[in-house]
């Protein structure tokens, strides 16, 4: 059966439309409001959640995202928990669903097992930050999401586009997760050395917090990926107008090809 990722990418290049990814931390502020955010994402127009496991050491992430895992860890989640709650998410969507995660909490829950029981969950991707692609083995279930930074070299770009699966993930800038005032200069030219060694959808993400800068990434980039700007709203408790804020961020992004 087609994954639920590749399947989402056809489609919108059927309509000749670009991807928005949302990216939330699960369990921020609760399990049970994961549930209700992811949904009320889908029906603001995200094509793709991207949803974090909490980790009590995200070396990745700017601060707002560090707070939300905080929030979250404090409130209770675990990977069984995170696990749990996108199976009632399945229960009423079939958006696809990537897991952002880091190795640590992995192999504590068991690597083999983590993969079996995410793929029962309806997990469809695994974005492992902190995996080598030299130790990344192929693997029945979700697929393997990769990332390549700004200063990553172009040898090493052959090695991870080789090695992955349903999109590759483009870190716009150097540094953590955060939002940003602009957009990197060489975000085209960069994207075009990655599409010399891949036929997957690339998608864009770090910095990304305006319906100007979504719909400027949206024409070189097959997908736009807003995180920090989403989960900031929700830390500060305006989950209930969440799709106030995502709204005009999906349009400019579907508006990039017209």
């Amino acid at each position: 059966m087609p994954n639920r990722i590749d399947q989402c990418f056809a489609t919108l290049r059927g309509r000749n439309e670009k991807a928005f990814i949302a990216y939330i931390c699960a369990g921020d502020p609760d399990l049970p409001r994961t549930v209700d955010l992811a949904l009320a994402l889908e029906k603001s127009g995200v094509d793709i959640l991207e949803l974090g496991i909490p980790f009590s050491d995200p070396l990745a992430d700017g601060l707002v995202n560090q707070l939300a895992a905080q929030r979250a860890l404090e409130a209770g989640a675990t990977v069984v928990g995170v696990l749990d709650c996108i199976r009632q998410i399945r229960r009423q969507s079939q958006i696809p669903i990537v897991l952002y995660t880091y190795l640590n909490p992995i192999f504590q829950f068991g690597f083999d097992r983590f993969h079996r029981e995410a793929a029962d969950a309806g997990v469809d991707g695994l974005l492992l930050l902190d995996l080598p692609p030299e130790e990344d083995q192929p693997s029945d279930g979700p697929l393997h999401i990769r990332l390549i930074a700004p200063t990553t070299p172009r040898e090493r770009i052959e090695q991870i586009c080789a090695r992955a699966a349903g999109f590759i993930y483009y870190v716009s800038r150097e540094g953590v997760t955060g939002e940003q005032s602009s957009v990197a200069s060489s975000l085209g030219d960069r994207v075009d050395e990655i599409r010399r060694h891949t036929k997957l959808p690339i998608a864009v993400g770090f910095g990304i917090s305006t319906a100007e800068q979504a719909g400027e990434v949206a024409k070189v980039a097959d997908a736009v990926v807003v995180g920090s700007a989403i989960v900031k709203r929700i830390g500060e408790n305006a989950t209930a107008k969440i799709d106030e804020f995502v709204q005009p961020l999906v349009r400019a992004v579907k508006n990039s090809c017209s």
